[in-house]
């Protein structure tokens, strides 16, 4: 793994990089940004959710100046995609002052217009509205000097071949050509093999887990709720050595600070720690000074420490990669060990993409109750207390004891003994609210309605705006084409231009979410 400082990228991007959490590259932007940064053609085959919009997006922003043309075209399947991957973009342009804007069907065109008179340099936009805006003439193409294609495969499931393949031969042949996929099929070797320049291609193929000693398992639980459970699963558990995993640099000092307001003996590990703060952490982690460690993935990366049993993901790591590796600090050596992820809501899917990827089903298990918590914290004491007791060393505390027998019940003092070790119940009583984290969400696909064989209402309706004659509109991004009077709208839809196609009409219904960004949550 790399840091992002070792990519020769400029102070700017790299504050912006610093601004947005970032400490580690993952696998895909590892490989892609050298090569991206040369200017040789690119193929980069990853799976959704594993970093690839900062892998084309920062060797890009790195190489723009304040020029007042379009300088760089990025295509997407969807308006989701297009108005995330500009939101990234705009993240990690923010102290170059690059303008980017994305560009989709479904979004008033005049709007579009007017916008475009500000002269950004990044486009970002779906094929069939960018079409549109080429033949009007808003947009012009003979500047530009990179063109990335964003997840192509799902572009050319949606029947966008023709127009990618009408956009590429308007921009120039000296320029760098991007193309990102999840797959690799024939339709995409073609039109690689066409528009691209002895690419070079990097891929990150996904490696089964291989981890039979470590019992893994997620509790699904709300953001707020997160902190409690974690205090309860601690309890419960009573880890010997625990890392907890925390998705950012604020996240980790946050949990280890109420972490030791809540008595625990806990520290953190992060990338902002000099190297004798992190040593002295280390140190006191392996001597077993402290019990639990919260790490981001950066500051964890390569750490060895023998017994550690328990691993919990206070977060979900970004990508599948970086959850084998997490949980990899424990069942070591032959070792049994234990891994918990806490999982939101909304970020059920993202945990169903780390299982497909990793080939591993990873059981769910109910939140621990505060009696449970409780229950185990006593048990977890009462098995300590016993093991004292029969090391024999205790000659030194016979005397204050006999005294306390002699005015006090055996049982009552026992118990008082139990309760002060383990802390009684005073972990609920002490309110913690951590900042909140946004949640990893993954992409779905949306069915293609053409195949399916559904008519959507106004399709091949003579009277939906068709003058008369038999109207129909291309699905993929609000044009319109007929046999009526106009036949074809300039609006950049139907005659309706509030009204666009399948794909661009409307935001995805509320169980979907938009693809998962990495960057925004990056440890």
């Amino acid at each position: 793994m790399s840091t992002f400082s070792e990519f020769g990228l400029e102070p700017k991007v790299l504050q912006a990089i610093t601004e947005m959490g970032f400490e580690e590259a993952t696998p895909i932007q590892t490989k892609s940004i050298p090569v991206a940064m040369t200017g040789r053609d690119l193929i980069g085959q990853a799976q959704t959710g594993t970093g690839k919009t900062a892998a084309f997006g920062l060797p890009l922003i790195n190489k723009i100046s304040k020029e007042e043309r379009i300088v760089a075209l990025i295509m997407a399947p969807t308006r989701e995609l297009a108005i995330q991957v500009a939101e990234e973009i705009g993240k990690l342009s923010r102290f170059k002052g690059i303008r980017s804007l994305p560009i989709y069907g479904g979004q008033d065109i005049s709007r579009q217009i007017r916008a475009l008179k500000k002269k950004p340099q990044i486009i970002i936009g779906t094929p069939g509205r960018l079409l549109d805006h080429i033949n009007r003439k808003t947009i012009k193409l003979d500047d530009v000097q990179t063109v990335i294609l964003d997840e192509a495969d799902e572009m050319l499931d949606m029947g966008f071949m023709e127009d990618i393949q009408a956009i590429l031969k308007l921009v120039p042949e000296e320029r760098q050509t991007m193309l990102f996929s999840a797959t690799m099929p024939p339709n995409i070797q073609k039109l690689a093999q066409q528009f691209l320049k002895d690419p070079e291609h990097v891929s990150v193929i996904p490696k089964q887990v291989s981890a039979p000693l470590i019992d893994q398992a997620y509790i699904e639980v709300n953001e707020r709720q997160k902190f409690d459970a974690l205090s309860r699963l601690l309890d419960m558990e009573s880890p010997e050595l625990a890392i907890v995993f925390g998705r950012t640099k604020r996240r980790v000092d946050e949990l280890s600070e109420a972490l030791q307001k809540r008595g625990y003996s806990a520290d953190g590990l992060h990338g902002d720690l000099s190297q004798n703060q992190r040593d002295t952490v280390m140190r006191k982690f392996r001597d077993g000074s402290i019990d639990v460690l919260v790490a981001t993935d950066v500051a964890a990366r390569g750490l060895d420490v023998s017994g550690v049993t328990h691993v919990v993901n206070f977060d979900l790591p970004q990508d599948p990669e970086s959850y084998v590796h997490r949980i990899g600090r424990t069942g070591r050596a032959g070792k049994e060990g234990a891994a918990y992820s806490f999982v939101t809501p909304r970020e059920i899917d993202h945990l169903h993409f780390i299982e497909r990827v990793t080939r591993h089903r990873i059981p769910r298990k109910p939140l621990p109750s505060i009696a449970e918590a409780i229950e185990g914290k006593q048990r977890i004491t009462a098995e300590r207390l016993i093991d004292i007791v029969e090391s024999g060393e205790l000659n030194e505390y016979k005397g204050i004891a006999i005294q306390l027998l002699e005015q006090y019940d055996s049982v009552n003092l026992l118990a008082a003994a139990i309760k002060l070790v383990t802390g009684g119940d005073k972990n609920e009583s002490t309110h913690i609210e951590l900042t909140p984290e946004e949640p990893i969400r993954v992409k779905r696909r949306k069915p293609d309605i053409r195949s399916s064989g559904r008519k959507p209402s106004g399709y091949g309706n003579r009277n939906s705006g068709g003058g008369g004659g038999s109207y129909r509109r291309d699905n993929r991004d609000g044009r319109s084409f007929g046999s009526g009077k106009g036949g074809y709208s300039k609006e950049g839809g139907s005659r309706d231009s509030s009204r666009s196609s399948s794909y661009d009409r409307k935001p995805r219904p509320s169980g979907e979410r938009r693809p998962y960004n990495r960057s925004e949550d990056n440890n």
